[in-house]
Parts: C-alpha cells; structure tokens; sequence
C-alpha cells in the first residue's frame, strides 16, 4: 500500500494529539504504534490529568545543553498556561486548580483530555493509524518515505512525536530516538525521572509502608543540594512519594557520582522546638526506654527507626529527626519513571523546532533533550512544543495556497 499525505505526526501521545488539533491544511495523518493513542496522557496526573501549572512560565525545565533550558523556557513563556487552557476550552473542557498550583480538567479525568482531543482531530479530518509502526524514515526528491512493515506513506513533512523511554508499558520504548539518529541527530544520555528512587535499606527495614506527611527531603549531589517539601513514602527498596518523584528530576543523572538523601520529619518544627520537647519528656520519664522516647513526638515507627540508628545519643536522635540519612543507590529505572531525561540534543533544532539538518523534520515532547519537574510542566511542554512546530508548519502550508 502507497499513500501520501501532507504532514505525517509519528506518535499519539499528548505532543502529537496537540499537534494534530493545532494544524490548519488537510492531509494530515497520525500514526501510533499502540492500539489507541493516548495511552500515557489518559494516565497523567495519577489518572487525574494533570495537565499544567500555575508556576510553569517560571522555570523547572532541564536539559544537557544551555539552548535546551533556554528553548523550553521561551516556548512556555510563549505558549503558555492560558494558551494552553484556551485551547482546551475550546474543545469543550473546563480547568480547575488545586491547592498546590497544579492545573487539572474540573472533572479530575486525565481520560477526557484525551477524549476531547481524539474526538476534535477526528472531526476535522486527520487520519489516524493505530496498530502501525513506523520502522524506517527516508529523505526522499519530495520530502519522505516512512515505512510499515509492507505499507509506504509519503509525506512532505514529519514530526517525530515518539516521546522517550519512559513507561514501556505505554509504548514508550526509545524507538523515535533511532528514527532520530538515522538523520545523523545527536542522542544525549538518558535517565529515568519522575521515579522512586532505591537507597541503602538497613536504617528504614521497619518503615515498610510508613508515609510522612508532610516531609522535608534535601538532597546533596555534586556539591550541591536541593530541598523540597511532600509526602514521603518509605519501601522495601527505598523511598517514594510526591517529593521524591519531584526530587528524581534534579539528581537521576547524577546517581553514580553520589547522592545523600537527608530527611526532616518535622519540617514545621524548628530545631528549638524539637530538642525543648524530646529533652523535656526525656525528663519528665527517665525509666522510659529509649527506643519509646520519640514516639508521638514522630510516627511510633519512625520514632523506633531514629532511636535505634541514634545508639541512645539524645543530642544524635533529635539531629536525625531532621537529618536522617539515605543514600541514594539508583532508581527503578524506565519502566517505573513518568520521564526521561536526555534526549535528541536541542543544539541541532531551531527555535521551531525543526532539524537543522533536515528541512521539514520536525520534532515536539519528550524526544527532545527537555524534561519538566513533576506537577504539569511535562504536559505543558508537551503543547508548547506542539504549538511550535504548528506554528511553523501552518505558515508553509497558507504560503503554499
């Protein structure tokens, strides 16, 4: 079978279904390898859709190189928050925002972004492949040759839309970065982000299935740290939870060259206040083993965790309340993380992000070298990036009427 098209998006996840409702022109068509498109962004958010933030158009983006950091930030600033919430109002659904600034669809259903978004490019015509994938892009006299098992589409443009490595189970596998690299595109490291993270154990066996909320958790790295604040979720492997998902963005790539965790159970407390109460109830019971000294000051079992690693150190056990130690010894890698860091290298794109290497390839998402901090960033880069190359695609196509 030979078909041509005008524009062909390879991939169905968030960049390439914003892509597909923001070109103007006909013959566009979307090919997904999965049996629906959508998968992952009908996940986001914990199934909840969290699609932006609040605080997106003020940083939070990372990237190997400079130009990344400084592409993402322009884009989001440009197509940002309200252009991104128009235009899903525009296909009929209402945003809303919780207390943490993270923006969501008012009915808490990641489903129905997806849904407005299919139905919206179905209705104005795009033609959408599922079940097929793209195993070969070729530079042809007029444009390209994409190749599917025994099919062949041409197109006079392609954006790769493939996303990254992350969540194999959503059909994210890294496929896109090797149609990448067969035109001659750079691919940087990569790592899982957004993931839990495992540690050293011997300290948290007890902990299993302990969350604290909230926790304060620095991480230090690379002579540098980084502190964030969220709900702590210990396992048998590690650690969980919001804030280290969020923590993970800053320090995946720098695992193997030494990562501390350092744990504050009680963040709303000063170092004061914790010491006046341990020392006054060390007091008030001096028969009380010191195993129990902490319990109801922190959870009973996190109470126990300190003491022990303390060794009836009273001065040691009230420092651990708020510099409790883990090191960091990897994460659960790809199948489990939401992102990933690394990518197509953003020195080898232009500002709409079309190849400098070759004219009308385009690229949008999570393929390139740009990934966001947990809480709507990655979704949002999802559509700025999008609203870029629809940009520059929709200027050719009204110059070629």
């Amino acid at each position: 079978m030979k078909e041509r098209i005008k524009t062909a998006i390879i991939g169905g996840g968030a960049s390439g279904l914003f892509l597909a409702s923001l070109l103007q022109g006909e013959d566009i068509a979307l090919f997904e390898r999965g049996e629906r498109v959508g998968k992952k962004l009908s996940a986001t958010g914990n199934g909840q859709g969290n699609v932006s933030n609040l605080q997106v158009e003020d940083g939070g983006y990372f990237s190997y190189a400079q130009s990344g950091e400084t592409l993402a930030k322009t884009l989001v600033k440009k197509y940002g928050l309200q252009s991104l919430k128009n235009h899903l109002q525009r296909l009929g659904l209402l945003l809303t925002v919780d207390e943490r600034q993270r923006v969501y669809p008012a009915g808490k259903q990641a489903s129905a972004v997806t849904d407005a978004l299919r139905f919206y490019i179905a209705e104005k015509g795009v033609r959408i492949y599922t079940g097929v994938t793209i195993e070969k892009v070729e530079k042809t006299k007029d444009g390209f040759c994409l190749t599917a098992g025994e099919d062949r589409y041409y197109a006079e443009r392609v954006v790769l839309c493939t996303g990254g490595k992350a969540g194999k189970h959503f059909g994210t596998d890294g496929n896109g970065y090797r149609l990448a690299q067969s035109f001659s595109h750079t691919l940087t490291p990569l790592y899982p982000a957004l993931v839990q993270l495992k540690t050293q154990t011997a300290d948290i066996k007890s902990l299993k299935g302990i969350r604290v909320s909230p926790a304060s958790v620095r991480a230090e790295y690379d002579g540098r740290q980084k502190e964030l604040m969220g709900d702590l979720l210990f396992t048998e492997y590690g650690v969980s939870g919001d804030v280290i998902f969020r923590l993970s963005s800053f320090i995946s790539d720098k695992i193997d060259k030494g990562v501390t965790l350092f744990i504050n159970f009680l963040p709303e407390f000063t170092g004061e206040e914790i010491e006046k109460a341990v020392k006054e109830k060390s007091a008030r019971y001096p028969q009380m083993p010191f195993g129990e000294l902490l319990c109801g000051i922190v959870n009973n079992q996190v109470g126990r965790a300190v003491s022990k690693k303390a060794n009836d150190d009273i001065d040691k056990a009230i420092d651990l309340l708020q510099n409790f130690p883990l090191v960091v010894t990897g994460s659960l890698g790809f199948d489990y993380a939401q992102v990933t860091k690394g990518g197509i290298s953003t020195d080898e794109v232009d500002e709409r992000l079309q190849s400098k290497k070759v004219e009308n390839l385009y690229f949008a998402g999570e393929i390139l070298d740009i990934d966001g901090e947990c809480g709507g960033y990655n979704i949002q880069w999802a559509y700025s990036s999008a609203c870029a190359v629809a940009e520059a695609i929709n200027e050719k196509t009204r110059g070629q009427v």
